[in-house]
């Protein structure tokens, strides 16, 4: 069902931009803090602890539709399908209507009301959560955290704050594995090609897995764990060519490998002060949002980075990215919309040139690309301890 447009939001603020890598416009929301971003053609949409999605199309409220519970912590979109992820542990399915294109219609819940009954009368399908307490192994218990799609739209991953994965088949919303993941609340999955899959726990570790095809469904095996740390890992990203992996930490460092080289060595951006809670990337940069209220926009020039810009304008921690091309950029001047979502209950969109010049700022130059010892299993030579509470488990 289509949501009414509030007077209180669809309020459009547009700042002047004579140069690139500038704020361009906020979209200025009251009824929620931002908490999940994704854009596609054209549209953009957004979710909010106030349980609503709300669409925007060329920078303009569109629509937008609302679920019963949950607030909505992440959102992907496969084709004309848009796939919500909730704080009560429940994926929820939109189709937009045929006969109206501003009107979202729910078409599903993960797990199916039917798998879930027929799960009911098989013991086998009930697995030990905690002592003296089983479940189905189909359903999440608790907050899911992220979503990601397979490169080939076949497989939905969701990550959850219950230690667990789960994959999902989409073309008939099918659970076909659960995967015992972490020790801790999993904060992020990200689907990648060949196969592979990364998970970033509370427990501070990434690990990768590899799924085969077996029958009709699917099995994950577990390959390696690429990042061992004290602080939380708080968001996973991959560049367009799947050659870059990213990795955002609790501590304010993001830490990079290039795909064909996992576990041999890598890198480190330092830009921010606070934790990085969100990661983007688009063409050859990369952008970070962090609890410091800021966004760095990193290119990367063969195997390392340099800081083009901070992006400053927030006045909350920035909770979520999503870009897409600006349409108006040349073959030549490749630019990039960006949209960032704040807790302080707004959207801010901006503009990204790959041939803007590095800022000057002093800001800028104390943002540094490093590229350190070989990662192991031990973790990161110099990360810093930090307590249980302070990992950042609510990401």
């Amino acid at each position: 069902m289509g949501y009414p447009s509030s007077p209180l939001i669809n309020h459009l603020q547009w700042e002047p931009s004579s140069s690139y890598n500038r704020l361009i416009g906020s979209l200025v929301r009251e009824d929620g803090h931002i908490y999940s971003l994704a854009a596609s053609g054209g549209l953009l949409y957004a979710g909010s602890d106030s349980k609503k999605i709300r669409v925007w199309k060329s920078h303009r409220e569109f629509s937008g539709f609302k679920s019963k519970s949950g607030l909505v912590k992440s959102i992907v979109i496969c084709a004309d399908k848009i796939f919500t992820g909730h704080q009560d542990g429940m994926i929820r399915v939109w189709k937009i209507s045929n006969d109206n294109l501003d009107v979202h219609k729910r078409i599903g819940t993960l797990p199916t009301w039917k798998a879930y009954i027929k799960s009911l009368i098989m013991p086998s399908n009930y697995i030990q959560v905690r002592r003296h307490r089983n479940a189905l192994w189909i359903r999440h218990l608790d907050a899911i955290s992220s979503l990601s799609l397979s490169e080939d739209q076949n497989f939905l991953y969701s990550a959850s704050w219950d230690k667990s994965v789960k994959v999902w088949r989409v073309s008939n919303f099918k659970c076909l594995e659960s995967i015992p993941a972490h020790e801790d609340a999993v904060n992020a999955v990200l689907a990648c090609l060949d196969g592979l899959v990364f998970s970033g726990s509370a427990d501070g570790t990434v690990k990768v897995w590899r799924r085969v095809l077996q029958g009709k469904g699917t099995k994950h095996f577990f390959s390696q764990t690429l990042l061992k740390q004290e602080c939380a890992v708080t968001a996973l990203a991959v560049n367009p060519t799947a050659t870059v992996v990213y990795c955002g930490s609790s501590y304010g460092v993001v830490y990079f490998w290039e795909r064909m080289k996992l576990g041999a060595s890598g890198g480190e951006l330092r830009g921010h002060k606070l934790a990085v809670l969100c990661l983007a990337a688009a063409g050859n940069v990369v952008f970070s949002g962090s609890a410091d209220m800021s966004i760095c926009v990193w290119k990367r020039i063969e195997k390392d980075h340099v800081c083009l810009s901070i992006l400053t304008g927030h006045n909350g921690p920035v909770k979520c990215l999503a870009v897409e091309r600006d349409r108006e950029s040349a073959a030549s001047d490749r630019r990039w919309i960006l949209y960032s979502g704040s807790l302080d209950r707004s959207v801010k969109m901006w503009r990204i040139s790959e041939q803007a010049a590095p800022e000057t700022a002093a800001e800028v130059a104390q943002c540094r690309s490093k590229t350190p010892r070989s990662i192991t299993q031990k973790g990161w030579a110099g990360d810093r301890s930090q307590s249980l509470q302070s990992r950042m488990r609510k990401n």
